[in-house]
């Protein structure tokens, strides 16, 4: 189901976001498909189309994330939240391996979400292979 987002709520997001999908920093250029727009909430579940609760996310975080709110840590088994990038800093609760390719989950949240949103799949990582070997370093949260 589409919606429409006001162009003055979708440059607000692209400032926000670093034109980047919050989840697993990657951009459009990186997946060569336009970043979409996030429900954090989901609409299914009462959430707003307003911008404290939607955000620019990668097609395939969004697709994964479809309406999830919680996910299960795979180290504690617990239910968790999953991250929330407009309340939650991405730098606690994620970083990049060594090669700049895989990203690791710092606390529950953030490998729970890493899991439910398949944020290591096939796919992004052959991309990030690609862009890596031409000099391209991973954004995180403070670029």
């Amino acid at each position: 189901m589409s919606f429409y987002v006001p162009v003055e709520l979708r440059q607000q997001l692209e400032t926000a976001d670093g034109r980047l999908c919050v989840y697993c920093r990657t951009s459009a250029d990186n997946t060569g498909q336009a970043l979409t727009i996030d429900h954090i909430w989901p609409r299914s579940q009462g959430g707003q189309s307003e911008f404290g609760n939607i955000c620019l996310a990668c097609r395939q975080c969004n697709e994964f994330k479809s309406d999830q709110v919680l996910a299960v840590d795979p180290l504690t088994g617990e239910s968790v939240a999953l991250f929330h990038p407009r309340q939650d800093r991405w730098l606690e609760h994620f970083r990049w391996d060594e090669t700049g390719i895989h990203l690791l989950g710092l606390t529950p949240t953030g490998r729970a979400t890493i899991v439910a949103l398949n944020m290591n799949n096939e796919v992004v990582v052959t991309a990030r292979q690609r862009w890596v070997s031409v000099g391209w370093h991973p954004p995180d949260e403070s670029t």
